[in-house]
């Protein structure tokens, strides 16, 4: 008796005391909202969402939830719509030592713009960001939720830094370990110096080890080769352009032996491109259950630079002196170029882009990222996803599959859809209120009246004090650079 007496004590002091008027205890509701529901694409009008820490704990009709809460919190939504938090799955931070505080800046621009999830694709600062995502997991740091690959796995004096160079299959298994003791959230593997060879086995190998890979293929390896080994996204479009080359084999295998250079690889790729045999390669891509992450924008930027030089943006405003800085390279690069090499350009981005609905039609899942970061020229964190999303519609999905692609593939390739991708009860309190309707017109993700962030919320003037603290921040260094 005396033992049940004990065990009973313990439970009344551990549980939570129940309000008097019989009523859940939440932090916040938004009433009045209309969901969208990404995965169904239809409206749900004149909900309310109940939250309690990072976790939405209620969701359902206004009349009906309202009186059942209790919040510290309460926003009317008033009609607006309510969508869960967009991921970029492709972001990077680098430039160097002296660019850390520049590139930790860039993190509530994201949030600012109703990014609640960045995927780091690895720069040059692995090791920072790796520390940033553990402070904003506990609190320490504003920002979005971090999920990063780490250092990235390459050969052996490669072009691009803050990498695990690999010289043979000891190495690669060494730097899996490595990766592994980081607890990264997945592994990328890019082709500057690293063997095909050894390209494949890393893939093989971070598979076996139970992570999810990314990377760029190199020249000497066919698409096909890099899905068989168990790559698990495809960045950047123009590689998945690959599987709609007849030739690819025969290309690759040239280049491995010496016969043609980089640039008469590409061009024979870029020549040999079938949309009708593409489909063939990218329903492939879809049995392995291959996302591709298509990074549109930054590549249009690029493209179109002697038509736009963007040295009148406003974004720029946001981004530190050492960080413009870096753009430069790419700049002075593409204006390098003939008239007949931007021509060119112009072309291949256009059939590049062209393969976006191709791929949706396959069944291929289509990732939302930007490649916005250090190096890749006005490609600016934030507002580059929702410039990535009017890309995807004008070369054609629809607004709600591109919405798709910013909401649910994400924690799709993540395998996290069980807590994020939707405004459920039990999925995670990250969330955008918008004033439009995304899936009538997709520049709606651009209205942003509030966002809630791990089940904090950020109103609209939360939002502006976030982009003024980081345009002030950029003009103080600005002044102290002499600018």
């Amino acid at each position: 008796m005396k033992k049940l007496f004990a065990i009973l004590l313990t439970v009344l002091v551990l549980a939570p005391p129940v309000p008097a008027t019989g009523k859940g205890q939440g932090d916040l509701i938004i009433r009045h909202a209309t969901i969208v529901d990404v995965e169904k694409e239809r409206l749900i009008p004149d909900q309310a969402v109940v939250t309690a820490g990072d976790k939405i704990l209620a969701v359902g009709p206004d009349a009906e939830i309202a009186g059942e809460w209790n919040t510290a919190r309460s926003l009317d939504a008033g009609n607006r719509y309510l969508i869960p938090g967009l991921w970029d799955m492709h972001v990077h931070f680098g430039g160097g030592p002296a660019l850390i505080a520049e590139n930790q800046a860039l993190l509530p621009l994201y949030v600012a713009h109703g990014i609640t999830t960045v995927r780091d694709c690895s720069g040059d600062l692995p090791y920072d960001v790796l520390s940033w995502r553990q402070q904003i997991a506990e609190g320490k740091l504003f920002g979005p939720t971090l999920l990063s690959s780490g250092p990235k796995i390459e050969g052996i004096k490669p072009v691009w830094k803050g990498t695990l160079e690999t010289g043979s299959e000891a190495e690669v298994d060494q730097a899996i370990a490595k990766l592994k003791d980081m607890k990264v959230d997945f592994v990328k593997i890019t082709d500057s110096t690293l063997k095909p060879e050894l390209f494949l086995y890393a893939v093989k190998q971070a598979r076996a080890a139970g992570f999810n890979t990314s990377g760029h293929i190199p020249m000497a390896l066919t698409l096909g080769q890099a899905v068989e080994a168990g790559l698990s996204s495809v960045e950047h479009l123009d590689y998945a352009l690959n599987a709609g080359v007849k030739d690819e084999a025969a290309i690759a295998a040239d280049y491995a032996a010496g016969r043609i250079d980089r640039a008469e690889a590409s061009r024979r790729l870029d020549q040999g491109y079938d949309p009708v045999f593409a489909m063939q390669g990218f329903r492939h891509l879809a049995e392995k259950g291959v996302f591709v992450t298509p990074t549109l924008n930054g590549s249009r930027i690029i493209a179109y630079l002697d038509r736009e030089d963007h040295a009148n943006d406003e974004y720029l405003a946001y981004i530190g002196p050492g960080l413009r800085k870096t753009y430069e390279w790419r700049v002075q690069r593409a204006a390098k170029a003939t008239p007949e090499q931007v021509q060119a350009r112009h072309e291949q981005f256009e059939v590049t882009a062209a393969v976006l609905p191709l791929l949706r039609k396959a069944g291929v899942t289509i990732i939302g990222g930007t490649d916005a970061g250090f190096l890749n020229s006005f490609n600016y964190p934030g507002i580059g996803l929702h410039d990535e999303l009017a890309l995807y519609v004008r070369y054609g999905l629809t607004p709600a599959q591109a919405l798709a692609s910013v909401t649910r593939a994400g924690p799709a390739w993540f395998g996290k859809l069980d807590r994020y991708g939707s405004v459920t009860a039990g999925k995670a309190a990250d969330l955008v209120l918008l004033n439009g309707n995304p899936l009538e017109d997709i520049a709606a993700t651009r209205a942003i009246h509030a966002v809630v962030l791990r089940g904090k919320l950020q109103d609209r003037g939360d939002l502006d004090n976030m982009m003024s603290d980081a345009r002030a921040r950029v003009a103080a260094w600005d002044k102290a650079a002499g600018g």
